[in-house]
């Protein structure tokens, strides 16, 4: 019997301050020494190489993501997203935007290229507001910076709950 195939899919811009949070994970994830049924990779806002990579046959995704829940800035949070409607939407609703990716509209479109997420984690957390008068800033506001290690920690542990190993 074979064990489950993981992706860890690391989203956000690196370019917009704490939407770089799932970044950082990634990065630090892939350095690290995991079990051959783990691919992490890193897809920043990438949305297109997402998609085609929910057509590889993964049973468990795993999104590392900012998450703004109104929450205390570094919180981390793992959600269990409700699965996705598949189907495209009634409006215009266009699947690229050159500084973001939107998860949902990747699932619908990897669900419309025969990509099935058969069990989707997301493993987010709580930015820090910005001044909305900057439009770009490099880099992690302290608490989001102290809450990689934690997000780095919670995706370890899931997949070895996924994997039936122990923690």
């Amino acid at each position: 019997m074979t064990r489950p195939r993981i992706l860890v899919a690391g989203i956000g811009n690196v370019f917009l301050g704490d939407d770089a949070f799932g970044v950082e994970v990634a990065q630090r994830l892939a350095q690290r020494s995991l079990p051959d049924e783990v691919r992490v990779v890193d897809f920043g806002i990438r949305s297109l190489d997402l998609a085609y990579a929910l057509t590889d046959g993964y049973e468990t995704v795993i999104l590392v993501d900012a998450v703004p829940r109104g929450g205390v800035p570094g919180t981390v949070y793992l959600i269990t997203p409700e699965a996705a409607d598949p189907s495209p939407s009634a409006g215009p609703d266009p699947i690229f935007e050159m500084h973001a990716l939107d998860p949902a509209k990747v699932l619908r479109l990897a669900a419309a290229m025969s990509g099935q997420v058969r069990r989707l984690f997301l493993v987010g957390c709580e930015p820090a507001p910005t001044d909305d008068t900057l439009d770009m800033h490099l880099g992690l506001s302290k608490p989001v910076q102290a809450a990689v290690d934690e997000g780095v920690r919670l995706v370890e542990s899931l997949i070895d709950s996924l994997l039936g190993q122990p923690a």
